[in-house]
């Protein structure tokens, strides 16, 4: 999976490209990138924590959950002093996680370093195996 050439993107509230990106922006493209068509899009600011909670909840029994990582996967986090989860990367290899943060852009970050915060791993609704 290519994701290196968005390392050091901006954030962007609602950035759904190299301009600037949230975190569902960055994991709509890498899933796009890995052959996934039919990927939902949400129109809900980076920062609304309550309705991103609420869509992730709504959504959530239509992808499937995995018991540990796997390169390619949607890791759910709690970011922040939130049980709820509110933030979404893509797993790069058996330690590390893409995402775009606010603070830093798109960044590559330990799994071992956000584990208290790892609400579950999930594949795409696509996937049915």
């Amino acid at each position: 999976m290519q994701y290196t050439d968005l390392i050091g993107v901006p954030f962007k509230d609602g950035g759904r490209d190299k301009r600037g990106l949230d975190c569902w922006g960055l994991v709509k493209i890498l899933l796009e990138r890995q052959g996934y068509k039919h990927i939902h899009d949400y129109d809900i600011s980076a920062f609304n924590i309550k309705d991103i909670h609420d869509e992730l909840e709504t959504n959530r029994h239509t992808w499937r959950k995995i018991e540990k990582p796997e390169v390619g996967c949607v890791v759910l986090l709690a970011n922040g002093c939130t049980a709820a989860a509110n933030h979404v990367g893509i797993v790069v290899d058996d330690s590390r996680f893409i995402h775009a943060y606010a603070r830093t852009g798109v960044c590559v970050s330990a799994l071992k370093r956000w584990q208290a915060h790892i609400r579950g791993y999930y594949l795409p609704p696509e996937v049915r195996t």
